[in-house]
């Protein structure tokens, strides 16, 4: 498996299971590497540095799966989203949560060892595209890292939760965000951010991970020309990224590109693999005058981990203009391919592509499709490593019903891989989203709604039938990367995955509540499975603790689907759920149901509940739903009190009366008036929903898909 992962190999036959154990202080850059030696711990995000998702414990396998049982739970202090992967050290769990809190709980028992809220203030949210959700931390001598919605890294004592150092990552001017987890390499601290919805430029930065010092920083796309940074991205982003932006509307706008998910330490190449995002505005028609590859969008970035110098990138979508990026999680492997061993990345983007590229100079080798209905290419040319595009889907000439939409074929969740099968496990969704340019053109804009340069006009909600968008279709699938193929499918989806020694493959699903499931990794047939009172969207773990081995994973319905779920409740806290073989602990209860529905029995007028819905669509539906219909994690609106009183509206809407619980004022981008029309859309939804005539979401908005 090349020098790190054979490495690891060594490790194992000198040290066995167990052997190796030392204190979480003792976490260094020689562990890190050696981390799939010490199954019984969980020392990087990803089960180690290859990013595998994969654990050598089985004492739980398809023999014994059926006796699981909950050993414990613990609820977190919030009920919003949770997408965070825990780590194990040395018997002690760490867990990020929403609003970017940290918890240490003892392993076996879930007893808190300590806590820490870095006390974000919660206007801050609105920074965010899909919800104030927190994907992890990092662990390294002896400190906790971890990143928060308000663009802070923060270092924590691994044994207290004490704050040793913190640094402001990003500008406070824009609409910046962190949600991935920080990863650790060398002695420094890496993280990226977010925002290419709203107004950012994306970038990496590494700091030190004894001081917070900035080492290096990494340009993701260029800026204002002839204005340098004075970063190691300046170089390769005049030689190779400026020639292929074209106009000003992308340096004033932002450009996008930020890396807010994947990045991975490959320590065969010595090199940190950045997954980039999409652009900004998404339409690349105002962003870059319709023309060039727009790099380093939506791509995979090789740089020097010491000092950030370029070494090489593969762009998966050139002229990115559909909220595409290449952000997913990555995977390292040694895999024989055409009868040569070859060192490659996996990655399955957004696109609806499996690629399989050759880190040590970046490639392609292989793209393969993992969802049917692909629209917007027929295929990527191995030749040129470029897509073989439908003209069509720029929608430049009209609408065009892409597939799939914004949301990918495949997101975030992570994606394990066994050795004993060979095979990548993952989630896929087959489902399309109609773009079509704004109709008004675009204007650069510094906080409010998405800015991405599409059409959300009251014409969007009355679209002919032939640009109806299909059923959404999920499966989970086993990918054969070496002969490029799916050896099985499932018809559900799941979250992110955790494969074992034990044969087996975990996973959750679920919205407002869900499952977690075991699955046989040779054949997809399910062994075991339980209720869970939350949806599952992150990955499971697992760990041993005196021998036993647990299964945890964080459970919480929110990010991406806070604003609609078929079935809404009360608020639920976000909790941690463990499994051990013959667990008796009883499951928290199912949440209670939502309140009722807020109807006055008004006389609304057509035109305005129309007018209202294309308001709404622009801005509110990230959060509260389409149409108007939300989980009821952030509030359903058509149960507010506040929609019996316009006074009361106003306040919230436009007076900022709630922007201490993230509500903030809106009245930068809408009038009085339109704040009423909002209102009467809402209304009008609550008196069809109290007739039992609810209006049906015929198609998921870009806000609804995106990441």
């Amino acid at each position: 498996m090349g020098r790190g992962l054979t490495m690891l190999a060594l490790i194992a036959l000198t040290c066995g299971v167990g052997a190796c154990h030392r204190k979480a202080s003792g976490v260094d850059d020689a562990r890190m590497l050696a981390a799939a030696s010490e199954p019984e711990n969980w020392i990087v995000n990803g089960g180690d540095l290859a990013g595998r998702h994969y654990s050598a414990l089985k004492e739980i396998n398809t023999e014994t799966v059926g006796r699981l049982g909950l050993a414990w739970s613990f609820d977190f202090d919030t009920t919003r989203g949770q997408e965070s992967e825990p780590l194990v050290v040395d018997g002690v769990l760490y867990v990020t949560t929403a609003w970017s809190k940290v918890y240490a709980l003892d392993a076996a028992t879930g007893r808190q060892l300590w806590f820490y809220d870095p006390q974000v203030p919660q206007e801050t949210g609105v920074n965010t595209c899909c919800d104030v959700v927190n994907r992890g931390a990092a662990v390294y001598h002896g400190k906790v890292y971890v990143g928060t919605i308000d663009g802070r890294l923060i270092a924590l004592d691994a044994g207290t939760g004490k704050p040793v150092w913190s640094v402001q990552t990003t500008p406070k001017d824009r609409m910046y965000s962190i949600t991935g987890a920080p990863r650790v390499a060398r002695g420094k601290v890496i993280i990226g951010n977010g925002g290419a919805e709203f107004d950012a430029r994306g970038f990496v930065t590494a700091y030190d991970a004894e001081t917070g010092r900035k080492v290096w920083r990494f340009y993701v796309v260029p800026g204002q020309p002839g204005v340098p940074d004075h970063e190691v991205s300046d170089e390769p982003l005049e030689r190779l990224a400026r020639p292929t932006w074209f106009g000003d509307t992308y340096w004033k706008a932002g450009g996008g590109g930020t890396a807010w998910n994947a990045i991975l330490y490959d320590p065969d190449e010595n090199q940190i693999l950045i997954g980039t995002g999409n652009g900004t505005p998404w339409n690349q028609h105002y962003r870059s005058e319709g023309r060039g590859d727009n790099l380093f969008l939506c791509s995979i970035v090789a740089v020097d981990p010491d000092t950030g110098a370029y070494k090489w990138h593969y762009q998966v979508n050139p002229g990115e203009t559909w909220d595409y990026n290449a952000t997913q999680p990555m995977m390292l492997a040694d895999l024989r391919i055409g009868g040569q061993l070859r060192k490659v990345v996996m990655q399955a983007p957004k696109n609806g592509f499996f690629y399989v590229i050759d880190r040590t100079n970046g490639q392609l080798i292989s793209a393969t499709p993992i969802v049917p209905g692909i629209t917007w290419a027929s295929g990527i040319d191995l030749k040129t490593g470029r897509p073989i595009e439908n003209p069509a889907a720029r929608y430049r000439n009209g609408p065009f019903m892409l597939s799939p939409g914004p949301g990918g074929a495949h997101n975030w969740r992570a994606m394990a891989f066994a050795p004993e099968t060979g095979l990548v496990y993952l989630g896929v969704m087959q489902a399309g989203l109609v773009y079509e340019t704004a109709a008004n053109g675009f204007t650069v804009r510094h906080g409010g709604p998405f800015n991405d340069g599409l059409e959300h006009g009251e014409g969007t909600l009355s679209r002919p039938p032939s640009l109806a968008v299909p059923q959404v279709v999920t499966r989970t699938i086993a990918f054969d990367p070496v002969r490029g193929r799916i050896a099985w499918s499932l018809d559900k989806q799941g979250g992110g995955f955790l494969a074992t020694a034990g044969g087996l493959v975990f996973t959750g699903r679920g919205t407002t509540t869900g499952e977690l499931v075991a699955l046989d990794a040779r054949n997809g047939r399910e062994l075991w499975t339980v209720h869970t009172p939350n949806g599952v969207m992150p990955g499971p773990i697992t760990y041993a603790v005196n021998g036993q081995q647990y299964i945890a994973v964080v459970s919480g319905m929110g990010g991406a689907q806070i604003g609609s779920a078929p079935n809404p409740t009360s608020p639920q806290p976000g909790r941690l759920l463990v499994f051990r073989l013959d667990g008796t602990a009883r499951m928290p209860a199912d949440p209670a149901p939502p309140p009722p529905f807020t109807g006055t029995g008004r006389a609304l007028q057509p035109a305005r509940i129309s007018h209202g819905a294309a308001l709404f669509s622009e801005y509110c539906t990230r959060c509260h739903g389409v149409p108007a219909r939300a989980s009821n994690q952030i509030p359903d609106l058509r149960r507010s009190g506040a929609l019996a009183d316009a006074g009361t509206w106003r306040q919230v809407v436009l007076g900022g009366a709630l922007a201490h619980q993230g509500m903030v004022s809106w009245q930068r981008f809408i009038e009085p008036d339109d704040a009423e029309m909002i209102r009467d859309y809402i209304e009008s939804e609550a008196d069809m929903a109290m007739k039992g005539s609810a209006r049906q979401p015929d198609r998921p908005t870009a806000r609804e898909q995106a990441q």
